[in-house]
């Protein structure tokens, strides 16, 4: 069945509002919705709350002008889905439904009935290729002239306030120059190579995921928000995009936080549905594309409601649409679609990584066998290497703790290298970050065995990847609904161990773990990490 709407990438026509219909509609739908008052379900505050609410809205710096809260939460508010495996399908009904409401006022106003949301690719590299940038339809601080914009555009917008243009919107460097760090915006916008901080890269490496549940889409749990089971697309690029997105006013994390950066406020900023799209994209590439199975768990596909917590439910078409996972696995089945549905440059299968880990080892498998690799799949036998004595606090530049390895543990990881082959797969190793705590977010990046003292740029091949800290103040309440226990996080820093195997320098006590944040991380409110522990993962 061909779908009837197809979200397009908002960098077409050069991703401004007189370039790009679907940008200039959308924001004279969102302009429309944010004329209503924040009890109407069809406003732009009441969607901006069903992902979030609290006391920080009275704080924020217009635009947008942000109505005051009504003195409890209304029907749907607050019931973001994250760090859980309903993180996925979750998002995408709230898409849907959002879409729909804008499509509705943009029909009302005289626009296209086949308009769809767009998404913003970030890592798009090409017509043009510095997508990582935002699209400068947000940057616009008012709609263009008359002459620019097609005639049937209500009269009343030429040259108007632009709703999708935000003051509270930092990026990167605190200095509102917007853009994701892909290795390209990297690139385009280089740190000092003498910091002692570092931007740890946006990826689509969750791509290469081949199962969902504890890895590509998260942890099994109940009605979530912000517990323990953080999925690969949610950690990298999710919540490293919605943190560098938000930032920091002059990156000093004791000023004010960007929308984008605390999840009780970013559903209030319009680039957010286009950075959920896109994250919804990926989803779809992930089993439309590569032809990677979502769970056949009941308690995934009937959601929440088969443990007795609460439905999915959103407003739509003047009612209410109440949602279960199974409903919005197969986008064939919503009518909707994407423009681009191919897997970003860089994306490799599992049998490939297989087969490059054993020719890095030295153990390269036969010419032409590598396609008929069964077992590639993670191990089942999970065993505890090493992990910190104690709490470790980062702040400033960071912290550098010591793991103390299991002698007898090691050896089997080295073992398994030794003697990796097609049929007898080396072990992998994993590193977690648990009860991770603090006042305000960020992105700290993650480096085994880098010299203290030493410069991020200089140890990339020791990188074992990032976290965003999306939503670490609400996990870190002692009030919350998880008694303040924080996020946690599970990195696959095999690649890391396996150089150092190959560099003879695997042979020791113990691993160094450096916490490097992207930017300073002031005294008055430290992160804290209450464990970090290294796990051999085995066939």
């Amino acid at each position: 069945m061909t779908a009837t709407f197809t979200r397009n990438n908002a960098w077409d026509n050069g991703g401004t509002l007189e370039g790009n219909a679907d940008l200039l509609w959308y924001a004279i739908g969102v302009g429309k919705m944010m004329q209503r008052s924040i009890t109407d379900p069809k406003s732009w505050w009441y969607f901006g709350a069903i992902h979030g609410d609290g006391p920080e809205w009275a704080g924020i710096t217009a635009p947008p002008q942000v109505p005051p809260l009504p003195s409890r939460d209304l029907k749907g508010w607050s019931q973001c889905q994250h760090a859980t495996w309903y993180f996925p399908p979750w998002h995408r009904g709230y898409l849907i439904a959002l879409e729909n409401q804008v499509r509705e006022d943009v029909i009302s106003l005289g626009g296209p009935s086949s308009w769809s949301l767009p998404y913003w690719d970030y890592f798009g590299q090409q017509n043009p290729p510095d997508q990582f940038n935002i699209p400068p339809a947000f940057l616009e601080q008012n709609f263009p002239q008359a002459a620019q914009l097609p005639p049937n555009v209500p009269s009343n917008i030429p040259g108007s306030p632009n709703p999708l243009f935000v003051s509270a919107r930092y990026g990167p460097n605190g200095d509102g120059v917007i853009f994701v760090p892909t290795q390209a915006g990297v690139n385009a916008h280089p740190q000092d190579p003498n910091s002692d901080f570092d931007f740890g890269l946006v990826t689509a490496d969750c791509l290469s995921d081949t199962t969902y549940t504890n890895s590509f889409g998260g942890g099994q749990t109940g009605f979530e928000h912000f517990d323990s089971a953080t999925g690969d697309l949610e950690n990298n690029p999710h919540n490293l995009v919605h943190s560098y997105i938000g930032g920091f006013q002059g990156n000093n994390q004791n000023n004010e936080q960007g929308l984008m950066g605390d999840p009780l406020m970013a559903g209030l900023d319009p680039v957010f549905y286009l950075h959920h799209a896109n994250i919804d994209r990926l989803w779809a590439i992930w089993n439309v594309t590569l032809k990677k199975d979502n769970p056949n768990n009941v308690n995934w596909l009937f959601g929440p409601t088969t443990n007795g917590q609460p439905d999915f439910q959103m407003p739509k078409d003047g009612s209410w649409w109440l949602f279960t996972p199974s409903d919005v696995t197969d986008i064939s089945k919503l009518n909707y679609t994407y423009k681009e549905l191919s897997a970003p440059a860089g994306v490799v299968t599992a049998a490939q990584a297989f087969s490059a880990r054993l020719t890095a080892l030295g153990k390269a498998p036969a010419a032409g066998t590598i396609g008929g690799v069964t077992n590639v799949e993670p191990g089942n036998k999970v065993e505890l290497m090493g992990a910190t004595q104690g709490s470790v606090v980062v702040n400033g530049a960071g912290a550098r703790a010591p793991v103390r390895l299991d002698t007898g543990v090691r050896n089997e990881v080295v073992a398994s290298l030794q003697g990796a082959s097609q049929a007898a797969p080396p072990d992998r190793v994993l590193l977690r970050l648990d009860n991770v705590v603090g006042k305000i977010g960020g992105v700290i990046s993650v480096y085994i065995n880098m010299p203290e003292g030493g410069k991020p740029s200089q140890f990339r091949h020791l990188s074992a990847g990032s976290i965003g800290l999306f939503g670490l103040r609400e996990a870190s309440e002692p009030a919350g609904k998880h008694g303040g226990k924080g996020m946690s996080f599970t990195l696959d820093i095999t690649k890391v161990i396996d150089q150092l195997h190959l560099d003879r320098a695997f042979d020791l006590n113990t691993l160094y773990v450096s916490l490097v944040p992207s930017r300073a991380i002031p005294e008055s409110t430290p992160i804290t990490v209450g464990r970090i522990s290294i796990y051999r993962q085995a066939h």
